[in-house]
């Protein structure tokens, strides 16, 4: 579990293809560096975020580590287009004394949104993103939460109809995420709130699923909107 809030920026300085007996195909292994500030306390299969992904430390030292990503991450995530020197935003798991500054972010990607435009507005920056699952739109609410290369981002602006949302960079933000060097046509990969996910499958659930409160819980609410209306026909 993650909050969104990006700790530093570290730079690739490696990329190995993995072994395919071992990995079970083409997956990578990436050594990160310039990081020394998010390894004072690190262990061996630590989770460390890396731009949004949930990933297992599997080497350190003073100022570096090593995570290996499969084949499904490489192809559900941005993290197969990165190249020696890229920088990505770095997050530790959550710790018990940690404030939420952000929102509660899992590290598990759903979609990579493309940048259809970057407009400046004053010293911010507003990015348009087009999902490539355009289903996860129904997710995104505007000044909901959304998570985007692992920094929690609040949406802006979004058109389901037109397939995109926005969000606004601050001129802090843009200092500290990865996302403040991109362009239109680049890649980001998105996380949506967790929390609206859950409603909707509890929702759906009980609905379809034909329990007897369900009908009862309509007849409440029609109840309620039909008192509304004749009270304001008196």
């Amino acid at each position: 579990m993650f909050t969104g809030l990006v700790e530093t920026l570290g730079t690739v300085t490696s990329l190995t293809d993995l072994d395919p007996s071992v990995s079970g195909g083409n997956g990578t292994s990436l050594t990160i560096s310039d990081c020394a500030d998010i390894l004072s306390d690190a262990q061996l299969g630590d989770s460390i975020s890396v731009n949004g992904t949930c990933l297992t430390v599997t080497e350190f030292d003073k100022s570096s580590f090593k995570v290996g990503v499969a084949p499904e991450t490489l192809r559900r995530t941005n993290l197969g287009r990165l190249r020696e020197g890229s920088h990505v935003n770095l997050e530790r798991a959550v710790a018990a004394s940690t404030r939420m500054g952000g929102h509660f972010v899992q590290g598990h990607v759903d979609t990579v949104s493309t940048i259809d435009s970057v407009t400046p507005d004053g010293n911010a920056l507003t990015f348009r993103l087009r999902p490539r699952e355009s289903s996860v739109l129904r997710y995104v609410v505007e000044k909901g939460y959304i998570t985007l290369d692992g920094a929690s981002l609040t949406v802006t602006n979004v058109d389901d109809t037109a397939g995109w949302f926005e969000i606004m960079l601050i001129a802090y933000t843009q200092e500290r995420v990865v996302m403040a060097k991109k362009q239109a046509g680049d890649e980001v990969n998105v996380e949506i709130d967790v929390v609206g996910k859950l409603v909707e499958k509890s929702v759906v659930g009980y609905f379809e699923g034909g329990k007897d409160g369900a009908p009862a819980i309509l007849e409440k609410i029609v109840g309620r909107l039909v008192e509304e209306k004749l009270k304001q026909q008196r």
